[in-house]
């Protein structure tokens, strides 16, 4: 089994293993204790927050484990908002950041804070700029991924840094996919993180508060973890945890190098070997180990399932994966396509055969799963020079497969519309179009669901 959805959750690193059974004998007692086992508890507390603060670039009084980086998300965003609620209460996000800080923000809002969430583009990236002209005098944090968990794009945190500084706006990075390939760079003031994204064990996070921002723990608290994460720290995991990121730090210039040749091979061949086929997130400035693409006409889960039974394990954001039937918030986004798709996220050590085997199965399976589906013949209704296609009811990819196979029975010039009460209709139909070279006109209100309408152009 090929496992290729590391940016979901990395194996565990051969050393964090050995760490971990290692500290489960010496580090079992509470580091709080003055006696000789809770002494050697603390040593080894110690330890593992020096190293890590030097993996990250800060003072090991600066750092804070917790239960998990959603927890350290979480912490970080409601300590830093209630520090300085005195400035206000205006924070400001990217559209694509992790679900757990876009949880806190609606958190926020409902109870009564504002939220300014800044776009992207079509890679995935933030403008700084669109970051500096968000800030106000009210603004009491601002929030940027380091780099993006569905695409791998690479967010500009150190111009937008820069920005916040200047305005005196602290700056929280959610670092929880770059960490593991080096520090962040800019001058933020918070940062999260999460030890099984670079193969630490589950269940351990990172936050780093900067010396000088106004932070205030929220919920009970207690004499642990500078009061920021109260409970017994779970020691074992701590030091596996670090000594996994130390370890893969040692590796990354390497291995960083080598993974970018696999994921540049997937983004080059995949549109050779598979039609209709749209490759999304920043060609350049990205993590080395992610690659996600978008294949028309295909169910995005009845795509995945095959490729499991196939041996590849990879993941989706597609709308067709989703228990809401919504495609991704970072495709939605971007708008780009969402259906078929599919994100390749490759772990350290990935065998080069592996890759080779996933590109020789991939057509395959894919002109499979469209034949599978067996497109239904849409109902038309035929007007001077428009055709409606009825797609209400009828889920994602129908849609679009319907709108495909009826523009060439317009001429040129002439309009199709779709109706759809699919939400995803809203994004692959303009994205259709572009890949297609026809235009989209645009949508209107319908009876039921929506009308999306597209003029033939070639």
């Amino acid at each position: 089994m090929a496992y290729f959805d590391a940016a979901s959750a990395a194996p565990l690193h051969p050393v964090a293993r050995q760490a971990l059974l290692a500290s489960l004998d010496e580090g079992w007692a509470d580091p709080a204790r003055l006696y000789r086992e809770g002494r050697k508890a603390r040593m080894l507390l110690d330890a593992a927050r020096e190293a890590a603060a030097e993996a990250v670039g800060c003072r090991a009084d600066e750092v804070v484990f917790t239960s998990s980086g959603t927890r350290a998300v979480h912490t970080g965003i409601a300590g830093a908002l209630a520090g300085r609620r005195r400035v206000g209460r205006h924070l400001i996000v990217s559209s694509v950041e992790h679900s757990s800080v876009l949880h806190s923000a609606e958190a926020h809002e409902a109870a009564g804070g504002t939220v300014t969430r800044v776009g992207v583009d079509r890679t995935g990236t933030v403008d700084p700029s669109a970051y500096a002209a968000a800030l106000r005098p009210d603004t009491a944090l601002a929030c940027l991924q380091s780099a993006n968990h569905e695409v791998g794009t690479v967010q500009p945190v150190a111009e937008v840094a820069g920005a916040c500084r200047a305005a005196g706006v602290p700056l929280l990075v959610d670092a929880a996919q770059s960490l593991g390939w080096g520090p962040v760079e800019g001058d933020w003031s918070l940062l999260a993180a999460s030890a099984h994204k670079w193969g630490g064990p589950s269940g351990v996070g990172l936050l780093v508060v900067r010396k000088g921002v106004r932070f205030a723990a929220q919920g009970p608290v207690d004499e642990r973890e500078s009061g920021r994460a109260p409970g017994f720290e779970n020691l074992p995991a701590i030091v596996a945890a670090v000594a996994s990121l130390r370890a893969v730090r040692a590796e990354a210039a390497q291995e960083a190098l080598r993974l970018r040749e696999l994921t540049a091979r997937i983004r080059a061949r995949v549109p050779e070997l598979v039609p209709d086929v749209e490759v999304v997130g920043a060609p350049g400035h990205r993590l080395p180990g992610i690659v996600t693409f978008s294949c028309l006409y295909v169910d995005g889960e009845a795509l995945l399932h095959e490729l499991d039974r196939e041996g590849f394990s990879v993941s989706s954001g597609s709308s067709c994966t989703s228990s809401t039937l919504t495609p991704s918030h970072v495709l939605k986004a971007m708008g780009v396509l969402s259906e078929g798709n599919v994100r390749v996220s490759l772990p350290a050590g990935v065998d080069e055969e592996d890759v080779e085997r996933f590109l020789d199965v991939l057509p395959g399976t894919v002109a499979g799963v469209r034949e599978k589906l067996g497109a239904p013949t849409p109902a038309t209704v035929v007007r001077s020079r428009e055709l409606v296609v009825d797609s209400l009811g009828k889920r994602c990819p129908i849609p679009v497969i319907e709108l495909a196979k009826v523009i060439g029975d317009v001429p040129v010039g002439g309009t199709v519309r779709v109706l759809s009460d699919d939400e995803a209709a809203r994004l692959d139909i303009p994205a259709w179009c572009e890949m297609r070279g026809q235009e989209y006109v645009g949508e209107e209100p319908a009876p039921r669901g929506t009308a999306y309408v597209v003029r033939r152009v070639s």
